[in-house]
C-alpha cells in the first residue's frame, strides 16, 4: 500500500502524501516521544515529514517508506539532542558569566536591572559597557558609534541616575 501512495506522492499528489502521514504520523510521534521525550517530539516529527515530502525522489524502495521516514526522524532527533546539549552548555556559561558579584543578592540585582531599564538606550549601553563590562570610554564610543564626549557624559549621568534610583549618594 505504501509503495502506491509513495509513487502518487512523488508525482505530486498531496492527497497521497497526506494519506501516508495519516498512516504513519501517529506511530512516528509515539516513537519519538518514547525515544526522545515529549518536549520536542511533535516538532521533530513535523520536520521529518516535511523533509520526507521534499526528498521523496531519494527514496530507493517505495515499499520501505515507513523505515525511511523513521530514519529521517531519528537523525533529526539526534541532531536536536546534540543542539540541546550545546545550548544548555552555552546557557550555563552565560549564567556563570552574568552571575552577580559575590555579596549582591537577587533583590539588589533586580533593583539594578530595573534602574538600568529606566535609562535611555544609548545611555544604558554606555553604562553597561563602561561600568558593567569594564570597557574604556574610547572602546564604547567606537562600538556604539557615538562621540567620545557623549559616551563620557552618558556614563557619568547614567551612573548618577542609577545611584539615585538605588537610593545611594554619588
Amino acid at each position: 500500500m505504501d509503495a502506491a501512495l509513495v509513487r502518487a506522492a512523488r508525482e505530486g499528489s498531496q492527497a497521497a502524501f497526506a494519506r501516508l502521514v495519516a498512516l504513519h504520523g501517529p506511530a512516528l510521534r509515539g516513537f519519538l516521544r518514547r525515544a526522545h521525550g515529549w518536549a520536542e517530539a511533535d516538532d521533530i516529527a513535523q520536520e521529518a515529514l516535511v523533509t520526507a515530502w521534499s526528498s521523496l525522489d531519494r527514496l530507493r524502495d517505495d515499499a520501505r517508506f515507513r523505515s525511511w521516514l523513521f530514519g529521517i526522524a531519528w537523525r533529526k532527533a539526534q541532531t536536536a539532542g546534540r543542539s540541546a546539549v550545546r545550548s544548555a552548555r552555552r546557557d550555563g556559561e552565560w549564567v556563570a558569566e552574568a552571575a552577580p558579584a559575590e555579596g549582591i543578592g537577587a533583590e539588589d540585582r533586580l533593583s539594578l536591572e530595573a534602574a538600568l531599564a529606566g535609562l535611555a538606550p544609548d545611555q544604558r549601553a554606555a553604562v553597561t559597557l563602561c561600568l558593567g563590562e569594564g570597557w574604556t570610554h574610547e572602546e564604547a564610543a567606537s562600538t556604539l558609534g557615538l562621540p567620545l564626549g557623549t559616551v563620557k557624559s552618558h556614563v557619568a549621568r547614567g551612573r548618577d541616575r542609577l545611584l539615585a534610583s538605588l537610593g545611594e549618594s554619588a
